[in-house]
């Protein structure tokens, strides 16, 4: 005969089903988290940089290449075309102004000097042989004056005798006519002589100027040939480095062409070449920062080339410190043009996760977990980022690279 079961054992029962389905429940809640932990992406927190958003002034800047140039720099070229003869210098010495870094061939220098100074030589003597000449026809033509004068003087003496015999009666009227003619003649004669002396000290005196004329063209082309001699021994302009020199003796070298160049040494500025979308942002007198391995250099726009070569314009930067110890010839620098200031910005710290301004995704970091969010974002100097839109002062993102996780909506934190 069946009995009935005892409650406290069917209470019993039922608590024990319960109980163990609550276990197993509690076991395929833990086992989903678990499974969820280890499919969902996560990323170490040391792996990260993370910054806050808060309030800081920020500047805009231009990025820009920049090349570390001497302030002072000149180039000495061949003064003809020539061979060097020898070299006396190294390239990165130290040269004073004066010291002869190299000696060109000089021969036939020397021997266009010895000619022209030939041609000079002959010329002197032929304006002096032209004066000279005309010094002693002037004192012939005077002679013949002279004696003209004298004639002259004989024949009016005969012409008034003449004049008062034949008022007496006791002259013809021939011999007064003939006295008369002999006057005029010697005039005449006398005025053609003294014409004579002026032309001839005018042709000599023309003569003479194209002689002078000529000798002043052989002494300046005599001048040229000096200064091309003393050109030969090729001399440091001032004082500083030697940054390039033609080292090779015998070698050919054209008029004109390259032989040294002579930097001033402690004394720099920055060439800097801005892609030219930007060129309408340039102006002289703006802030500039410069960088290299770290450390920075403050400096100002001071000229903008107006010429665009290859799609970039260039500009010249001069710098507060240009002895700094940090510079050196023709090292590359990182360059920001500052082209405005904003004050009380939102900002972030830059990193690699931004990219320029405008609207992007980035990560935004809460409870240990990053959650994908857009930003707008502006200026930026490079250290700093402005916020434009999308955060709130005290929020944390991600600022290192993201591109890992990019494609996620949500990442995990771990420690």
């Amino acid at each position: 005969m069946d009995r009935a079961l005892d409650p406290a054992l069917i209470h019993r029962r039922r608590r024990i089903r319960l109980g163990g389905a609550l276990l197993l429940l509690a076991c395929a809640v833990l086992a989903c988290w678990q499974l969820n932990r280890l499919l969902r992406p996560s990323v170490a927190a040391g792996d990260i940089v993370v910054s806050t958003v808060r309030r800081g002034d920020v500047a805009n800047t231009v990025n820009a290449a920049g090349v570390v140039i001497p302030v002072h720099e000149e180039v000495v070229a061949s003064p003809v075309t020539s061979r060097v003869a020898k070299v006396l210098a190294k390239p990165g010495q130290l040269v004073k102004a004066g010291d002869v870094l190299l000696v060109l061939d000089d021969r036939e220098i020397v021997l266009a000097v010895d000619t022209l100074r030939e041609q000079l030589a002959q010329q002197e003597n032929r304006i002096a042989t032209s004066k000279l000449e005309l010094e002693q026809k002037h004192k012939q033509l005077a002679s013949s004056v002279e004696l003209l004068e004298l004639d002259l003087l004989s024949s009016r003496a005969l012409n008034e005798r003449n004049q008062k015999l034949r008022q007496s009666g006791l002259v013809s009227g021939e011999n007064l006519l003939a006295g008369e003619l002999a006057v005029k003649r010697a005039e005449i004669q006398l005025r053609q002589q003294r014409e004579l002396i002026a032309d001839s000290r005018r042709s000599t005196a023309t003569s003479i100027a194209a002689a002078t004329l000529q000798q002043e063209i052989l002494k300046k082309q005599l001048a040229q040939q000096e200064n091309k001699l003393a050109q030969a021994k090729v001399a440091a302009p001032f004082s500083g480095m030697l940054t390039s020199l033609v080292q090779e003796e015998g070698a050919s070298v054209a008029a004109g062409q390259l032989l040294a160049r002579v930097s001033e040494l402690n004394n720099y500025r920055v060439e800097a070449s801005v892609s030219d979308f930007h060129a309408r942002l340039l102006a002289p007198s703006q802030e500039v920062r410069i960088e290299q391995n770290g450390e920075r250099l403050q400096g100002r726009v001071h000229t903008v080339l107006p010429e665009i070569q290859n799609g970039t314009v260039k500009l010249l930067v001069d710098l507060d410190k240009p002895g700094s110890p940090l510079l050196r010839n023709k090292m590359r620098v990182d360059v920001s043009v500052v082209t405005a200031h904003k004050k009380g910005a939102l900002v972030l710290d830059s990193g690699a996760a931004f990219n320029g301004a405008g609207r992007q995704a980035a990560f935004a970091v809460r409870d240990g977990v990053a959650r994908k969010t857009m930003l707008q974002l502006g200026a930026s100097d490079g250290r700093l980022v402005e916020v434009l839109a999308g955060a709130r002062p005290g929020e944390r993102f991600i600022v290192s690279d993201t591109r890992a996780f990019a494609n996620r909506d949500t990442i995990r934190i771990t420690n």
